[in-house]
């Protein structure tokens, strides 16, 4: 399966954030879109995932051989600031998205076992999720994610602010993922994109250019890339 983009191009007035944008991502592999904040990289998430208007190009799917336009449905969107619902319990959120979803869910398990995968503690789970803390909501937006299945991910700064413990749980369930998945990891930290991601993509300039992790291995092409990211202008 792969996530063909091709010719995505966008612009905020005078500012070109996307320039005429032509890639390809495989399953089975994270990939860490790398760039300085402002660089574009949530602008072409919002784009993939059609909250923004795109000023051209397309969005492909292909299986098996067949190429078909990319569906809302295919995507599952992990933001830097959780979006749940916190007037909620974590029982009563997760109770009400497997009842809707339930067609499409295979499977469904008892609902404490979906918080053990993501260690929930049992005390949590009853809690209003205006309780929870940063990273205990992020976890919840990721497990919803992980029960609608979808063939893409898209990841926005998910790691960013959580403590150690809870980014290393998270890292450890984003590779348990990939097997069948496209996952795209937006971050503007090079470490951690080195730490998790399979490739790293590098957006700069409005473009996406491939970084061969072995090169980063250098000290001197490290530098070079810093270099790059210092030199871009914040969108």
């Amino acid at each position: 399966m792969k996530l063909i983009i091709e010719h995505l191009s966008k612009r905020f007035e005078k500012k070109e954030v996307l320039r005429d944008i032509t890639f390809s991502f495989e399953a089975g592999k994270i990939y860490g879109l790398l760039g300085r904040n402002g660089a574009g990289k949530t602008t072409l998430f919002n784009c993939l995932n059609r909250d923004l208007r795109t000023d051209g190009g397309s969005f492909l799917l292909e299986e098996n051989g067949a190429r078909r336009e990319l569906a809302a449905e295919d995507i599952g969107y992990v933001l830097s600031t959780p979006a749940v619902p916190e007037f909620l319990t974590a029982r009563e959120f997760l109770k009400f998205f497997i009842e809707i979803n339930a067609s499409s869910i295979p499977e469904c398990r008892p609902l404490d076992e979906y918080f053990d995968k993501i260690s929930i503690a049992p005390e949590d789970r009853d809690k209003l999720m205006r309780e929870y803390s940063h990273g205990m909501k992020n976890k919840m937006q990721m497990l919803i994610n992980i029960l609608a299945q979808p063939k893409i991910l898209l990841l926005d700064e998910p790691l960013t602010s959580l403590d150690v413990v809870v980014a290393e749980e998270m890292k450890q369930l984003l590779r348990s993922l990939k097997g069948d998945r496209i996952i795209l990891f937006s971050t503007h930290l090079l470490d951690l994109a080195l730490d998790l991601c399979d490739e790293i993509v590098l957006l700069s300039h409005g473009e996406l250019e491939v970084v061969e992790k072995c090169n980063l291995g250098n000290q001197e092409f490290k530098q070079k890339i810093i270099e790059a990211l210092k030199e871009e202008n914040h969108v």
